[in-house]
């Protein structure tokens, strides 16, 4: 009886994780509007929409540069229930499969999220780190090195997601192995790599990696540079 509890609840656990590319995925319109008005008069976000143009996928979003306060955005719906902006959602579909060709087996644990869900992450591991102990200062340091306050993550806007192995079929360090040699290939970078949190401000994450267009992405890997770095080279402002 236990012997088949355990099977069933491995069976399902992976039938959840699992993230399935073979259908067109669902799309919904979200107004980031809806979520963020709470969170004003603690960050400072711009007060403009984002326009339409050819250099969206290369908007910086960190701690200097936040979420705009007002935008609208197509998302995809996986199957798995994670949301990502529907315009980078052919890149990433070409990436999982040709992943699991190469016998990796990746999983998309987190894509888009609402500012709520972003504050409630943040605001959960303040806590956690609180009950350790911990002063409500050096609580906010440790989550920041991890986590982006509210209003200052990718996620946000769609265009970052957090990837994982199958663990029925393929560990998340060999998965990270891949994506850390070929991402690029597809337009995505590894947004906060090792020895770089004096850049980016987020230590190092091999998960979270974020779209930025293959021609920009090429040229980061081939520099071993950050976002902040490239849009420094190219003179935009961060």
């Amino acid at each position: 009886m236990k012997k088949a509890l355990i099977i069933c609840l491995c069976i399902g656990g992976c039938a959840y994780l699992y993230l399935n590319f073979s259908k067109e995925p669902e799309k919904a319109q979200i107004t980031q509007n809806e979520y963020i008005h709470e969170k004003i008069d603690e960050v400072q976000y711009l007060k403009t929409e984002i326009e339409d143009d050819d250099d969206w996928q290369l908007r910086l979003i960190n701690a200097k540069n936040p979420v705009p306060q007002e935008y609208t955005l197509e998302v995809a719906i996986l199957k798995n229930g994670n949301k990502v902006d529907e315009r980078i959602y052919p890149f990433l579909k070409e990436m999982f499969d040709d992943a699991r060709a190469a016998g990796m087996y990746p999983v998309v644990t987190s894509g888009y999220r609402t500012n709520a869900e972003q504050k409630k992450l943040y605001d959960d591991k303040i806590e956690e780190y609180l009950l350790e102990g911990y002063s409500e200062i050096e609580a906010i340091k440790l989550t920041e090195k991890f986590l982006a306050n509210p209003g200052t993550s990718e996620h946000e806007m769609a265009i970052a997601v957090d990837i994982v192995g199958d663990w029925m079929k393929s560990s998340s360090a060999e998965v990270y192995d891949w994506l850390k040699s070929h991402a690029h290939e597809y337009g995505f970078i590894l947004r906060y790599p090792e020895n770089k949190n004096h850049i980016t401000g987020i230590n190092y994450e091999p998960w979270h990696y974020r779209f930025v267009g293959v021609d920009a992405a090429k040229e980061i890997y081939e520099q071993n540079i950050t976002l902040e770095e490239f849009c420094q080279l190219k003179g935009e402002k961060y």
